[in-house]
């Protein structure tokens, strides 16, 4: 057992996994309250790192890619202040940081652990129901549906739509990005059948952030959501042809009529630039013809 309480956190090995108890103190971040305690099994982990300083420590975790679905959706986007996956010590406590760290080395190595991409979410991601007000927007998500309500500071166009609701099974993907400089930041969630390269300002499926201290929140939002989502690594299953266009008709070519196979390649092209199929239709439609050449 290895553990060391700090006014950031109270972290504690028991050789099988990190138990990450946030601190309470007013520095720490309302990204880490909000998100509360963690449990980070080893088999999540690639390693672990000590940072000596003269005013403060830092301790590091580094996640294997794939097991975490926050930092799935942060892509070391994260400040130091919002990570959890960070703790940090005061000049005292160095020694036992450094034996906390020595710890968990050791163990990774007599189990073996990895260090290559998951894959599986080895880490459940937020808890929900849960709702972040921030930028130009409120975002919900109950597990099931994302609902998107704006606010004063929305742009016109984009609230006009009204309110927003997507369900988990049409959403194919989430991105966070914070705020850097002058360009804002940004919670976006990728809609089957709906691309768009809007900027969040006029994307209505996106939440255009700012950056003040809430936008750290939309992130763990992003997490539960993409917690939600088929992994990465999951097997692409093939996508069915529509059934309208999976059933030849009675006048259909014969399989050398390549005149006729084309004028339907260019109906297809139509049909997927008006919208009336999805790219994954298209795409899945356009290869079934192809193979009749």
């Amino acid at each position: 057992m290895a553990e060391i309480f700090q006014k950031d956190g109270t972290w504690t090995f028991d050789g099988e996994a990190i138990r990450i108890v946030p601190g309470r103190e007013r520095g720490v971040h309302l990204v880490r309250q909000t998100l509360g305690e963690l449990t980070v099994p080893l088999e999540a982990l690639a390693g672990i790192s000590f940072e000596p300083g003269r005013k403060a420590g830092r301790l590091r975790l580094r996640l294997r890619e794939g097991a975490d679905p926050l930092t799935q959706v942060t892509r070391g986007r994260m400040a130091d202040a919002i990570d959890p996956y960070q703790l940090r010590t005061d000049p005292d406590r160095a020694g036992v940081a450094e034996y906390f760290a020595e710890e968990v080395r050791t163990s990774l190595l007599l189990e073996q652990v990895p260090d290559g991409p998951a894959d599986r979410y080895l880490l459940p991601g937020p808890a929900v129901p849960l709702t972040v007000g921030a930028g130009d927007g409120t975002a919900s998500f109950d597990g099931e549906t994302v609902r998107l309500e704006w606010n004063w500071v929305t742009d016109e166009g984009k609230a006009a739509g009204g309110p927003r609701e997507l369900a988990l099974a049409d959403i194919t993907g989430v991105e966070w990005r914070p705020s850097a400089g002058l360009e804002n930041g940004f919670l976006r969630f990728s809609v089957r059948g709906a691309p768009t390269k809007a900027p969040a300002k006029h994307d209505p499926n996106a939440i255009d952030l700012y950056g003040f201290k809430k936008d750290g929140l939309m992130a763990l939002l992003g997490a539960a959501v993409t917690a939600r989502l088929p992994h990465p690594a999951a097997p692409v299953h093939e996508v069915p042809v529509p059934a309208a266009l999976d059933r030849a008709p009675a006048d259909a070519p014969p399989a050398d009529d390549h005149d006729a196979l084309l004028r339907r390649l260019r109906e297809l092209g139509e049909l997927h630039r008006s919208g009336i199929l999805t790219d994954e239709e298209f795409t899945a439609a356009k290869q079934a013809i192809l193979q009749r050449f």
